[in-house]
């Protein structure tokens, strides 16, 4: 019995040592900036292409990036899904992407443009911008 316990006592001791407690840190994300980027609020002519990008990456060794998204919201309204992406295993420590966008003509119309990423915890970070028509 003793030797049982020999064995026991220390694989238990090890394996509530080794489920240390996540620090729960968000991922990062933020806007790639420069050349033709829009990477804050901005007001452009209706029918323009703009183009928006970001970077993102893990923050912590273990919670690898896992999903992306870019939604928009129109005047306000409910958010819809452009983008929907699952990372592969080649994006999930460092993920980078452009998307590209026409503008309606609808002068004053606002364009929110949210972009989320969600790690391997769930935890998600976001950024957005607003693009007014003018």
């Amino acid at each position: 019995m003793k030797s049982v316990l020999k064995i026991l006592v220390p694989a238990a001791l090890l394996l509530f040592t080794s489920c240390e407690k996540d620090e729960g840190k968000l991922p990062n994300i933020s806007f790639k900036t420069g050349g033709s980027y829009i990477s804050g609020d901005a007001s452009i002519a209706g029918g323009t292409t703009i183009l928006m990008g970001i970077d993102a990456s893990k923050a912590e060794d273990r919670d690898v990036l896992k999903k992306f998204n870019i939604s928009r919201s129109v005047n306000g309204g409910a958010e819809a899904s452009l983008q929907d992406k699952s990372l592969s295993s080649s994006e999930e420590d460092n993920f980078s992407t452009d998307f590209s966008f026409k503008l309606d003509t609808t002068k004053g119309q606002t364009n929110k443009f949210i972009y989320t990423i969600t790690n391997r915890d769930g935890l998600t970070n976001q950024v957005a911008l607003t693009v007014t028509v003018k």
